[in-house]
């Protein structure tokens, strides 16, 4: 979740998108194989959670915790605990939806090769997507900010309810981060390591950096697929940005789905501004495995 740039460098959401090819189009691209597949925030909105810069995103009550913000401040932790606590009530039973499955199954029919995802919600491996690499890590674990011990975010779900009862049935609506807005924190308290340091979930917050590893990881993963189609994502931040430009730089044909106007555009070979879920199973029906046919063997499924 890496800062997005410049507003003066944002193209406006609410500016028309020039039209590029056509499903028959994108199908044909996909066809031949080797895809790699770059989500974001919008592929999961059919499964209830706002995106960022979307029309549900616009709603969100609250802005993101930033990494200095978190590291730096009990208060801020406090805050953004109470927000998670309300907010995981939903997130954690939140199901992937037709779309996380029509990418699965295109990788169960051997179209899809992996897929760079830019959430946080483990959806797509829920779907039986084998070939997962997490941008901006997972809520599903948490780390010690000392010891480095690693938790599931479920397992302290428990104990956060355990001593926040008053805090348990609060209203609140869910975000693409997880968490929800809350109008007092100050009597919340947050649950530490048992080495007495802080736990933070083990995800990229707004104002710092996809760790290098995952970023050359993604890059090769790029450079070796045949095509890549990006869905569900505005391209605002440079952590997504990125992959499309490299894609470019190496010849590689880009398709994008996404509904209002992206920073990459200009580099789609196919460019629709459609709902996703629609495209994906039209996609799914003439290239993938049918809808309800068993998932791969080994297909991870989501803590």
């Amino acid at each position: 979740m890496t800062d997005i740039l410049s507003r003066r460098h944002l193209p406006d959401p609410s500016a028309p998108v020039a039209t590029k090819g056509s499903v028959d189009e994108l199908v044909d691209l996909v066809r031949d194989g080797g895809v790699c597949v770059l989500t974001g925030a919008g592929i999961s909105t059919a499964s209830g959670i706002p995106d960022y810069r979307g029309v549900t995103g616009r709603a969100r009550p609250a802005t993101p915790m930033r990494h200095a913000d978190f590291v730096g401040s009990a208060d801020n932790r406090r805050r953004y605990w109470a927000r998670s606590l309300v907010g995981w009530k939903t997130f954690g039973d939140i199901e992937p939806n037709r779309g996380h499955r029509a990418v699965a199954a295109l990788e169960s029919a051997g179209l899809v090769d992996r897929v760079i995802t830019q959430n946080v919600d483990g959806l797509h491996q829920s779907a039986g997507s084998r070939e997962v690499v997490e941008l901006h890590g997972t809520l599903a674990t948490v780390s010690c900010l000392h010891c480095g011990q690693q938790f599931p975010r479920a397992d302290l779900q428990v104990e956060l309810r355990r001593r926040n009862p008053d805090f348990v049935q609060r209203p609140g609506t869910v975000s693409a981060d997880g968490d929800a807005h809350v109008a007092d924190d100050r009597s919340f308290v947050v649950v530490d390591c048992r080495c007495g340091g802080p736990l933070m979930p083990d995800v990229v917050f707004f104002g710092a950096g996809v760790p290098r590893p995952v970023v050359q990881r993604c890059y090769r993963m790029v450079e070796e697929c045949d095509a890549l189609v990006v869905l569900g994502s505005s391209l605002f931040v440079w952590s997504g940005l990125r992959f499309v430009r490299h894609a470019a730089r190496h010849d590689r044909p880009v398709a994008i789905v996404n509904h209002g106007p992206t920073r990459a555009d200009e580099l789609a070979t196919v460019r629709l501004d459609d709902d996703l879920t629609t495209v994906l199973e039209q996609v799914r029906a003439r290239l993938g495995r049918p809808h309800g046919a068993p998932a791969a063997a080994g297909a991870s499924v989501r803590p």
